[in-house]
């Protein structure tokens, strides 16, 4: 899922091919729905006050002190959960699944009528679907052009209508003749994300620190925003810039931005093309959405598990040093901690998503489009968890083969890069299969 720019995620280690393996390493990159509402605001967060808990930065193991949330299948719910909190999750996942109709608000212009047609592979993870952005660069500045409906192009429309205003065909979106770059997003899996939600503030901010002052050269940026609804300055960690600091902010911009569905926090629809006169036709033009949808959804991605990790053995253990000395685990921080949660399966945690959820350069990689502070090179460090469920490698799944896709990280990766291609055959492997137990 994506969203546009004016209103503005059990395993088994048989033996592992080479080509397998080089996709796991090759999807560094690949990072759910995509937002970039935001509003800038420069002041401290609150949560620099706060006590940050992450692992050691060297850590590579299974599990660290405390208790470790863990999962009970790939799609299914965290392990721990209460009977009412399964219950909401399977009302969530009904949510997830359903069909919106053009009487319940669909559109006018979409990009699906359902969250599960993007994220079926299993429940929750990633059809690989690309969703277009688009804009202008002009004399060094970024425009997403917003009066011609960008940045975000909604692919589908709901068509020929017949309203109280009179008949109207709603088309799909293009790109518009004034935009002079435009870029590819695949969406991503949704496994963990409740986690991520609960991570405090204090523990991305001190991850930033800390890769400042230990690794420099893959340091990463907190992307600071101001949250929907509230006014309040968070720390970025949802969407491809990270520009979304909130799993119930990222339900509902999903919500308006992939299928077209009002809702309090974002009531507005988007103008088709950034045509505000069309809306005149809109069949729905009160609220769609009173906020049951959206939390259903938030219920779901919140109480849905991370992936289940593979069974360790020598040669993963090997393949897990070899990450850490090439430089994978200096943005892909193997172990997080989540701070307190009303969900007990959520309330300090450790989990391993394998992302700092920062901002990296990425040099040619970058997809030129900027988003609040996030620049054209800057893409948020991808978790690596669940890689085994992805069916195609790279932010915008233009690597057809996974070798092809490790040998095109660049900036920040393009150390790591070079240290792979000098590795040995034997150590290679080690590391495939480590990545492939992720």
């Amino acid at each position: 899922m994506s969203s546009r720019g004016h209103l503005g995620p059990g395993g088994h280690t048989p033996a592992v091919t080479a080509g397998f393996a080089l996709a796991m390493l090759a999807s560094l990159l690949l990072v759910g729905c995509d937002t970039d509402h935001m509003k800038l605001n420069t002041a401290p967060l609150k949560s620099d006050t706060e006590t940050a808990e992450i692992a050691p930065a060297d850590s590579l193991e299974f599990q660290i002190s405390g208790d470790e949330a863990i999962a009970t299948e790939l799609g299914g719910p965290l392990a721990g959960l209460t009977a009412e909190e399964l219950k909401r999750f399977a009302e969530g996942k009904d949510e997830f699944e359903e069909e919106e109709t053009v009487e319940e608000g669909l559109g006018p212009v979409f990009n699906e009528a359902s969250c599960k047609t993007c994220h079926d592979a299993p429940v929750g993870g990633t059809s690989g679907r690309g969703e277009t952005r688009f804009g202008r660069w002009d004399q060094g500045r970024f425009n997403p052009l917003a009066h011609r409906g960008g940045s975000l192009i909604q692919d589908k429309a709901i068509g020929h209508v017949v309203t109280p205003n009179g008949e109207y065909t709603f088309v799909p979106e293009v790109v518009p003749r004034e935009a002079n770059v435009s870029a590819t997003r695949i969406t991503t899996p949704l496994f963990g994300l409740g986690l991520v939600d609960a991570v405090s503030d204090a523990v991305l901010l001190e991850l930033a620190r800390r890769q400042a002052r230990n690794t420099p050269s893959t340091r990463g940026t907190a992307h600071v925003v101001t949250e929907a609804g509230t006014g309040e300055t968070r720390v970025g960690r949802f969407g491809w810039k990270a520009q979304v600091s909130t799993l119930r902010e990222f339900s509902a911009d999903a919500y308006l931005n992939e299928m077209g569905i009002t809702s309090p926090l974002f009531p507005n629809e988007n103008a088709p093309q950034g045509n505000l006169a069309a809306l005149a036709y809109n069949p729905l033009p009160t609220m769609n959405d009173a906020g049951e949808g959206v939390v259903a959804f938030f219920d779901f991605m919140t109480l849905l598990g991370p992936p289940p990790r593979g069974r360790r053995t020598d040669q993963t253990d090997a393949g897990g040093k070899i990450f850490r000395e090439i430089g994978c685990a200096n943005c892909h921080t193997p172990t997080l901690m989540t701070g307190e949660s009303p969900v007990a399966a959520l309330n300090r945690k450790s989990f391993q998503p394998f992302s700092d959820f920062l901002l990296h350069d990425m040099g040619s990689l970058g997809d030129g489009i900027v988003q609040g502070r996030a620049g054209a090179r800057q893409i948020r460090t991808a978790p690596l968890w669940g890689l085994r469920s992805r069916p195609v490698f790279l932010h915008d799944g233009r690597a057809s083969t996974p070798q092809a896709a490790i040998l095109a990280h660049d900036g920040q990766g393009s150390a790591a890069r070079e240290r792979f291609t000098r590795l040995g055959f034997r150590d290679r492997l080690a590391l495939f299969a480590y990545l492939r137990i992720l």
